[in-house]
């Protein structure tokens, strides 16, 4: 019952980190892959093993824990800069216009503009893969606005020139190698170690969480992803992959409505493809009803009741839990140690256990970080080495709109002689040559403006452009067939994948 979803609150320092390695540990042993955020850096420990404490020691004996063995977990480091871990990408493409308004914090103009970038740039056959081909996109888009009026309205190039602005100070905040290829497989994480423990994915998150906007669309588009790309198969045995969010709360702070209903609808449906969702926040009202109703698998550590909000938080804790006869579940939340949860699970009919208080068995992994010697042992010896590590930097927007502005400006050399304005200059025309003709012949006769032969206009930088991409067919980018343009659920412009 696993894939039901679950939450995992309490108060700062009421073992929540802990409770999460536990958990992480048990579905690995089942062979169910995890993928968690790290922001504190204790679970890269998961890698190493556990080493005897008094603490501990005096768990383990109280609970008398006969299979309880210290070791370490099949574990792989990520980082979304490539630093401490293997460098996780996706396209700008993928990510979609609507994540990205949001972490762009765009104004709703804005937003529209950013709209029409990718929906002009799938109608021309245009990858979006990197950062540096939607400022393409943006910049030949504010050029040539008055050709793209009729077709999609128009709209302000001031509105173009504040989403460069905004793109670039995305591009100081977290380098050019977040979006690019290639572009991280979500299959990739549901794999198995020689004995059938399931991977546990440990993203490094202490950089990433002091950029909260950022941190949540990372952690939004792979759900997205996880949802968009997996197959339907029912209730498995055990789930396939199981997610855990922490500091769930930032998913859901100045989201707007419409993103809100998106998480809501992906939480909901991505249960059918295997896939359990584990939220971890401080308190249960952080995140909103409509999801809270779908987390069946309740872990609630102490909450502390020291103003109202706390205490309307302790009541609604206590509220989602079935009761217990032999106890108030309200006054237990706040009397609750470390290392202590009120527990309560779905049965096999579905039906919510009734609320225990529980003590969280250690982890047989070690708590706390690893050294930088022990991270880099990792690395070396992962399944995931050279796959991800050096980027790749195809032909895409950005090529083809500088190879297209190359071919429409005029050659040098090549612009027709100026027309003589004075008689004087006629005279000199003529001295030089005029039209190609040697010093010594008389002055060449100049036609009036009106009566010289016009040439065949020269192609407007739209016209260059679609010939451009169609002579890029053999790359695989020019042609319906040969690219792929991938969006999401949260990513589409319509809600739909598109190939």
């Amino acid at each position: 019952m696993a894939n039901r979803h679950g939450l995992i609150a309490g108060a700062t320092g009421t073992g929540k980190t802990v409770t999460l390695q536990t958990m992480a540990e048990g579905f690995a042993r089942m062979g169910c892959s995890v993928f968690t955020a790290d922001v504190k850096g204790d679970l890269s420990g998961v890698a190493c093993s556990g080493k005897s404490h008094p603490k501990i020691d005096e768990r383990l004996k109280l609970l008398n824990l006969a299979t309880y063995q210290q070791r370490a977990y099949p574990a792989v480091l990520w980082d979304l800069k490539g630093k401490t871990g293997h460098p996780i990408r996706t396209t700008v493409s993928e990510m979609g216009p609507l994540l990205l308004a949001r972490l762009l914090e765009l104004s709703e103009p804005q937003s529209d503009a950013l709209h029409l970038v990718f929906k002009i740039a799938d109608d021309k056959g245009l990858l979006l893969l990197d950062l540096k081909d939607l400022k393409a996109m943006c910049s030949w888009m504010s050029e040539n606005s008055d050709e793209f009026a009729a077709d999609y309205g128009k709209i302000a190039g001031s509105t173009f020139g504040s989403l460069l602005r905004k793109l670039a100070v995305l591009e100081e905040q977290i380098g050019s190698g977040f979006f690019g290829e290639p572009a991280l497989e979500i299959r990739q994480l549901m794999r198995k170690d020689f004995s059938g423990n399931g991977l546990i994915h440990v993203l490094d998150a202490r950089e990433l969480i002091q950029q909260p906007r950022l941190y949540a669309t990372f952690m939004l588009w792979l759900l997205s992803e996880l949802f968009e790309d997996l197959e339907e198969v029912g209730d498995l045995e055990a789930p396939r992959l199981v997610f855990f969010f922490d500091e769930a709360h930032l998913l859901f702070n100045e989201a707007p409505k419409a993103l809100v209903g998106k998480i809501e609808q992906v939480v909901r449906l991505v249960r059918s493809k295997g896939v359990g969702i584990y939220f971890v926040t401080q308190n249960p009202i952080d995140l909103p009803e409509t999801v809270l109703g779908q987390l069946g698998n309740r872990v609630q550590h102490a909450l502390r009741a020291f103003t109202p909000r706390d205490q309307k938080a302790v009541r609604a804790a206590a509220e989602t839990f079935r009761s217990n006869p032999a106890f108030s579940v309200e006054e237990v939340i706040s009397q609750l140690g470390v290392g202590e949860a009120l527990v309560s699970v779905l049965d096999e009919t579905g039906t919510p256990t009734v609320v225990q208080r529980t003590f969280i068995a250690p982890p047989e992994s070690r708590i706390g970080p690893i050294t930088d010697d022990e991270r880099r042992e990792q690395l070396e010896r992962s399944p995931y080495r050279g796959i991800y590590d050096t980027p790749l930097d195809r032909d895409s927007a950005f090529e083809l709109l500088k190879k297209a502005r190359q071919q429409a400006a005029p050659a040098p050399g090549n612009d027709p002689p100026p027309i003589p304005s004075s008689e004087k200059d006629r005279e000199l025309m003529g001295a030089l040559g005029g039209s190609g003709s040697s010093p010594s012949r008389s002055p060449a006769r100049i036609e009036p403006a009106e009566k010289r032969p016009v040439g065949r206009p020269r192609d407007t930088m739209t016209e260059v452009l679609t010939k451009t991409v169609i002579r890029s067919v053999g790359s695989s980018i020019g042609s319906s067939v040969g690219r792929s343009l991938i969006r999401g659920v949260l990513g589409s412009l319509i809600g739909g994948r598109k190939r």
